[in-house]
């Protein structure tokens, strides 16, 4: 029988090759690509962190700072919670959730496992903060309160958007109804609102209902501008004869990028096709107009093609500068 102190060291040295081996196993580049995946993952969840907090707290303030004294109300779960809250003695912050907790099961099964844990995180956080966290009540002004309540609600709903999640559970129930009967989200949703509003009118008064319409209308524009961004991009394409000066003229005076791909026109009586490049590219609304002028400059008859584009990523978004 072996020593102890011979036992430790076989099984040290054994351990250790076995570490070796083990890290052998992986390239790397595959330990380095692990390492940057992680580095992202970290990065992107520290982001939606802080976004979605700063929403719940953008949307609290806009509940107990100017809605709720005032019994008005927004669309969706959120108008509903609202609406509830003022016709009953149940708490704002119990509503939340309550309502919400079918849309998060309904979230979990069309867009996934992590979508609905941050969907429950955030609505909980949101009831935590309105029932825990006191705010001024900031103004008694009915249409400052409509405005303004509206503004930080839908500021609060963008920015928690941003982070991969949603405080307002109605969404996910137009993209289920969507799918389901082939109708649009924005048919949907102005459905439900139209309902949620007359019930106001109802149950509440005709002015609260069209104070609360204000509201909406004050929370939906400021949703678009969080999601959408300061600038509003529209993506163009363009099929010319003269392609090539106009790719030049795009990078040269106004500093964006271009995708340039293959394909063919089609023109005359019998339909005949001709190869050409077709370029695209992603501007800003304010720069439309300068690019059509420079267009028409080079080939007047050229066929443009414009529509707006909700997002961007990567490539050459931001301008360039010119020399």
């Amino acid at each position: 029988m072996r020593p102890i102190w011979k036992q430790i060291i076989i099984k040290l040295t054994s351990r250790r090759k076995k570490n070796s081996a083990e890290k052998n196993r992986y390239s790397d580049y595959q330990r380095a690509k692990a390492y940057r995946e992680f580095i992202i993952s970290l990065k992107r969840n520290i982001k939606d962190f802080i976004l979605i907090t700063i929403g719940i707290f953008s949307a609290s303030f806009g509940f107990k700072g100017f809605l709720l004294s005032n019994h008005f109300i927004d669309g969706g779960a959120t108008g509903i919670s609202l609406l509830i809250s003022a016709l009953t003695d149940i708490p704002l912050y119990m509503l939340l959730i309550g309502i919400n907790i079918p849309f998060i099961f309904l979230g979990y099964k069309i867009l996934g496992k992590q979508f609905a844990f941050k969907t429950a995180l955030s609505i909980s956080g949101l009831a935590l903060c309105v029932a825990t966290v006191p705010f001024p009540d900031v103004t008694q002004d009915n249409l400052l309160v409509a405005i303004f309540g509206g503004f930080f609600l839908g500021a609060g709903i963008g920015l928690s958007v941003r982070g991969g999640a949603v405080i307002d559970g109605t969404e996910v129930l137009a993209i289920f109804l969507s799918r389901k009967f082939g109708t649009t989200l924005g048919d949907i949703i102005t459905l439900i609102n139209v309902i949620i509003f007359l019930t106001a009118a109802y149950f509440l008064s005709i002015e609260i209902a069209l104070y609360s319409m204000i509201t909406y209308l004050s929370a939906s524009k400021t949703l678009d501008f969080i999601i959408e961004g300061i600038e509003e991009y529209i993506g163009v394409t363009i099929v010319a004869v003269h392609n090539d000066d106009i790719r030049k003229m795009i990078i040269n005076k106004l500093g964006r990028g271009v995708t340039v791909y293959s394909g063919k026109r089609g023109y005359g009586k019998n339909g005949e096709s001709k190869a050409t490049d077709i370029i695209y590219t992603v501007i800003t609304r304010l720069e439309l107009n300068k690019l059509n002028t420079e267009i028409e400059k080079i080939e007047p008859e050229a066929f443009v093609v414009m529509n707006s584009v909700k997002d961007t990523k990567g490539g050459m978004i931001k301008k360039r500068p010119l020399h």
